[in-house]
């Protein structure tokens, strides 16, 4: 049973006050100094990802597989709105999704280049039996893949471009000593994307590719970030004159876009120039987000053709290599910074709570629950429509103070706290707490759709 308080009138520090079972919004002078500390969660200190993560269950790493990340489940609802929020940008931008293998023999490897240039920097493994003893590797890239899948059919001018997406895990040998957090890991996930198309068509589909960089960040309202490009390494497969071209088209797409651009002479990739897009985290530290390269290197050595408007097999796709989160858990940890952990409601983990005063109001709460989650409960026989919009709402019916259960929710950071009472029972309202703010009693149909608006403008 819960404790009994009912009787007793008196002001929560969170801006509720409760009496006889009912809920209002008056505030008294005594508790405003400190709701104002408990509204707006004051943080002293600037956090960091690793903090934040661990303050809100997000994630974990484990020295059996050091460099590869756990999500919990709450860090898994993160994920999971991300890569929802690029598949929806995508479509817009014509890229179809693909699943690739994550393992492939060594002989892929050695004709995309890999083997030479870039082996240090994967894992190689191999079976046990005399069947499957020769080298294989784990990709560390999804690039060879996708050019075996616009290999698998014959390949007009007219298709072109060909656009394909790719969220498969990555595998990376990256230093012992370098790995950080989610910044820097072994195991990670990209929003990979590669785009085969014609000559005439490069200028097009890079611009294309930078406008989709600028449409997310702003979403994401990221301050401001760099545009590099970087050119040809030391270490590289193809001709100089190849590169030439290369760098000179992207050159032109930079001075296109209309923003500041600088050369970062020697950091292309091994195959070919690329934009860098370099974005801040909270100690001013810069990592590499989104990245656009152009590649003339591996259609060649992966002898990809299409038929022209000459009827002939003789012409050679360019393939365009982007990405705009880059690794998501490195994107995770920028957002995670930026905002410190107050994710806006549509991103959020924990969106909503609902908060029953006492015993007799929880079957009301649990109604509540399920209204405005759009999630059925289990003992439901209907089949769940998955086209309706679902929302992540938690209750909290615990026997403890209402105070403590809302000091709770407001620590763990949920966007609104539903606090339901006997008039909220009578009327079918909620009293709605924002993180920072003061209640509002809505009807449980206004409360929903008000998320599902807020979700719709990214709030």
């Amino acid at each position: 049973m819960r404790p009994v308080f009912l009787r007793c009138v008196r002001t929560l520090c969170l801006g509720f006050e409760c009496s006889r079972g009912r809920l209002s919004m008056r505030f008294c002078s005594s508790h405003s100094a400190h709701s104002k500390a408990d509204d707006d969660d004051v943080i002293d200190a600037f956090l960091d990802h690793r903090q934040i993560g661990a303050q809100q269950e997000l994630y974990m790493i484990n020295p059996l597989t050091p460099g590869s990340v756990f999500l919990l489940p709450h860090g898994t609802r993160i994920y999971n709105k991300l890569l929802a929020f690029m598949r929806a940008q995508l479509k817009v931008f014509g890229f179809e999704e693909v699943i690739s293998p994550i393992i492939y023999r060594k002989s892929l490897w050695e004709t995309s280049g890999h083997w030479e240039k870039y082996k240090e920097d994967m894992f190689e493994v191999g079976g046990r039996n005399e069947e499957t003893k020769e080298e294989y590797g784990l990709k560390p890239m999804n690039c060879p893949g996708h050019c075996l899948m616009y290999a698998a059919a014959e390949r007009s001018y007219r298709e072109l471009p060909i656009r394909y997406a790719d969220f498969s895990p990555l595998h990376r040998n990256e230093a012992s000593g370098s790995l950080t957090g989610l910044t820097r890991v072994r195991r990670f996930h990209q929003d990979d994307g590669h785009i085969f198309c014609r000559p005439d068509q490069v200028q097009r589909e890079i611009k294309a590719s930078i406008k989709l960089v600028d449409n997310v960040y702003k979403i994401f309202k990221i301050p401001s970030y760099r545009l590099l490009l970087s050119t040809r390494p030391e270490q590289y497969i193809g001709t100089i004159q190849e590169w030439d071209q290369a760098e000179s088209s992207l050159r032109e797409a930079l001075d296109e876009s209309g923003q500041p651009w600088l050369v970062q002479n020697g950091d292309g990739a091994f195959y070919g120039p690329k934009i860098d897009i370099l974005v801040k985290d909270s100690n001013g530290k810069e990592h590499q987000a989104a990245t656009i390269q152009l590649d003339f290197q591996l259609p060649q050595r992966f002898q990809l053709t299409y038929r022209g408007d000459d009827d002939t097999l003789d012409h050679r796709p360019v393939m365009i290599h982007r990405a705009v989160f880059g690794s998501v858990e490195r994107f995770m940890a920028v957002i995670i910074e930026q905002i410190q952990g107050k994710w806006p409601l549509w991103l959020s983990p924990r969106q909503a709570i609902i908060v029953p005063i006492a015993d007799r109001h929880v079957g009301y709460a649990r109604e509540v629950k399920e209204k405005i989650s759009g999630v059925p409960s289990g003992d439901r026989e209907d089949i769940p429509d998955f086209n309706i919009s679902t929302f992540y709402v938690d209750i909290d019916d615990r026997a403890s103070t209402l105070g403590h259960r809302l000091r709770e929710a407001i620590k763990k950071s949920y966007n609104y706290i539903g606090v339901v009472g006997d008039k909220e029972m009578a009327d079918g309202t909620v009293a709605l707490r924002p993180r920072t703010g003061k209640p509002v009693v809505m009807k449980i149909e206004e409360v929903r759709q008000f998320f599902i608006d807020s979700v719709a403008r990214y709030e």
